[in-house]
């Protein structure tokens, strides 16, 4: 694929450039993909400056007139495809398929979002007065979008800031920024200018956005520790905060699970995206009756599945992203092995170029071990092995983190009785991953503050303003 050898930031509907820029690799190969700019404050500065000028005229535009401009942003998105697929590929690593069901997935979430019954405005009548409660956008938002999946968190963050009248500053990962800069530029003659800007930099440019005075709404997707200091520094001007932070899903396998038919979900649940997903699976509890079932199927499918460049025939999972990520994981695998806990698979890191990580399943190591109580956020998962059910809860919610979870069994219902007795804003019965945009995600516990998707996630968007007029006697 030619890529441009250089990318512009996009702010007042204008391609703009900064005095320094930085390059970005492609995982698989360690290779420069392209170089991007690396903003410091003044144009952080006129990103803001040119958010707030188009905000009055934004929020002023009927709602129908901003669903059909975020329907337009799908048709953008889908139009350039295999462009954006490409790119995300070189830049992410993920394997070419995914990067277009990302991109695809991404053009959705626009056209079920503008779809929403949104209840902007309330009347409340009695004798003495009308009352109109309505919900008014809150101005300038920031959102800062990860290196997992950064298409579709950016349309996560995007379409309901504008759809409910905001103007848009938004900043992709130093790790990933070519397509969502890409996306920007794409989108230049499509919205007005000021109403999406799209700013990249290192990882300065994330503080100086969360402690801006002129951001109104700061949505952020990341790890909890991160979490802590975008809460910390938004206080400057009590910007409102949605933030989408760390996971450690607990799975829970019981006894009478039908291990053949639901191991190839449980896998993928832990693995898509090289495990690279706050949603993953990453605490899998089995029964000791079907454990060795259950081990024995997930080890066939760790060893069945390819891992390598995006572009490489048959490759289904690619490299981790960064090598950040990579050393960690690196560590964290070390320490595993000092623990004397066994691999059922995986376990050695490939010499060569790429930061390529083999699926690794450990054998029911202790509680207490750090592949257990950390968040890998890479394709390592322990086995768990318990006797009864009431164990197994006590172990899942065992953690500082209550994001997602799942429960599989024969029996349905005692399935999802144990559902609702995980600590966790979303929880899956016989089942993995099904997101919609109509379906709101919260994280509890330090998994989060706020929601996102749904129409509850639209509205964390706006503020409450009501409207008190005395009736004429």
């Amino acid at each position: 694929m030619e890529t441009p050898i250089e990318f512009s930031m996009t702010i007042d509907g204008k391609a703009v450039h900064a005095p320094r820029r930085f390059d970005v690799l492609d995982p698989a190969t360690e290779s420069v993909v392209a170089s991007a700019p690396d903003a410091g404050a003044e144009q952080l500065d006129e990103a803001v400056a040119s958010a707030r000028r188009a905000a009055p005229a934004w929020a002023a535009l009927p709602l129908e007139s901003r669903r059909q401009l975020v329907v337009r942003i799908s048709e953008v998105l889908l139009s350039n495809q295999e462009m954006l697929a490409e790119l995300l590929m070189r830049e992410q690593g993920k394997p070419i398929a995914a990067a277009r069901q990302e991109v695809q997935a991404a053009a959705h979430w626009c056209v079920e979002m503008a779809g929403f019954d949104l209840p902007m405005e309330e009347t409340i009548e009695s004798a003495e007065e009308r009352v109109r409660v309505l919900r008014v956008p809150l101005g300038v938002v920031g959102s800062i979008v990860p290196w997992n999946f950064p298409v579709v968190l950016a349309v996560w963050k995007a379409a309901p800031a504008l759809l409910t009248g905001n103007t848009l500053v938004l900043k992709p990962s130093p790790f990933t920024p070519l397509t969502t800069l890409k996306l920007g530029e794409l989108l230049r003659d499509v919205l007005p200018p000021g109403v999406l800007n799209v700013v990249s930099g290192g990882d300065a440019l994330g503080p100086l956005m969360s402690a801006h005075p002129g951001i109104d709404k700061l949505s952020f997707t990341g790890s909890t520790q991160t979490g802590r200091a975008v809460m910390a520094s938004a206080a400057v001007n009590l910007k409102r905060l949605t933030l989408e932070l760390g996971g450690n899903d607990a799975a829970i396998v019981l006894p009478d699970a039908d291990v053949d038919a639901i191991a190839p979900a449980i896998f993928w649940g832990a693995f898509y995206n090289n495990a690279q997903f706050c949603l993953a699976i990453k605490r899998l509890y089995v029964h000791e009756d079907v454990y060795d079932r259950m081990a024995q199927a997930l080890a066939e499918l760790a060893r069945t599945t390819r891992v390598g460049p995006g572009d490489a025939e048959g490759v289904l999972l690619g490299p981790v992203q960064n090598r950040r990520q990579f050393e960690r994981l690196k560590n964290l695998l070390e320490d595993t092995r000092s623990q004397g806990c066994r691999f059922l698979t995986g376990g050695e890191v490939p010499e060569g170029k790429g930061y390529f990580f083999p699926v690794t399943l450990v054998d029911n190591p202790p509680d207490t071990t750090r592949v257990v109580r950390e968040e890998p956020f890479g394709p390592i998962l322990p086995l768990l092995k318990f006797r009864d059910v009431e164990e197994a809860i006590a172990r899942a919610n065992d953690s500082e983190y209550g994001l997602g979870g799942s429960v599989w069994g024969g029996d349905a219902e005692a399935a999802a009785k144990v559902a609702l007795r995980l600590q966790a804003g979303t929880v899956w019965v016989n089942q993995i991953h099904t997101l919609k945009a109509g379906k709101p995600m919260a994280g509890h516990k330090q998994s989060g503050i706020g929601v996102e998707n749904g129409v509850d996630g639209v509205l964390e968007y706006t503020v409450t303003k009501t409207v008190s007029s005395k009736r004429a006697h």
